[in-house]
């Protein structure tokens, strides 16, 4: 699908330009807590106009036939890129807890960290994360290490997605 530069971005924006839009797709999910798990995803990028990124993802379990059959995890927030490629995220998830990340922007690769996280008495104990997102021949790509629960930072979740 071809993609266009919107005429009202903010020039701060040009380096994240590539995420605009809407993303589906589907992932892996795996932890010592859990079983391992696949689920469909959407995600989606927009602007105002303003120098920021507003973001959605929402998982969902898949049927075989491929149909959405019930919700799993949301997390919506702002991405906002700084001089010399530098990148901050503020992250909201309704189990909550909410993080801040820090990140490099290197073309078409983001990579970042949780600085902090902080959750409410009854959200489960998430301590940090690592992320990385890339745009690989046309696809998005993106891949999640949590420490949690007192596991170690390790691989948790990982997708791939087209543009929708």
């Amino acid at each position: 699908m071809a993609f266009e530069i919107p005429q009202d971005l903010h020039p701060d924006l040009m380096p994240l330009a590539w995420l605009l839009g809407r993303w589906e797709g589907r992932g892996h999910g795996d932890y010592p807590t859990i079983e391992k798990f696949e689920f469909g995803q959407q995600i989606d990028f927009s602007h105002n106009g303003k120098p920021y990124l507003h973001y959605v993802s929402q998982t969902y379990v898949v049927g075989e036939d491929g149909t959405k059959e019930r919700p799993l995890a949301v997390e919506t927030g702002f991405w906002r890129p700084k001089p010399d490629n530098k990148l901050e995220v503020v992250l909201a998830h309704p189990t909550g807890f909410a993080e801040i990340w820090y990140g490099e922007i290197d073309g078409a690769k983001i990579e970042m960290r949780t600085d902090v996280v902080a959750r409410t008495a009854t959200a489960k104990e998430v301590a940090a994360g690592h992320r990385l997102y890339g745009l690989v021949k046309g696809e998005l790509m993106w891949a999640y290490d949590m420490a949690a629960e007192g596991q170690p930072l390790q691989p948790h979740l990982w997708a791939t997605l087209i543009r929708a």
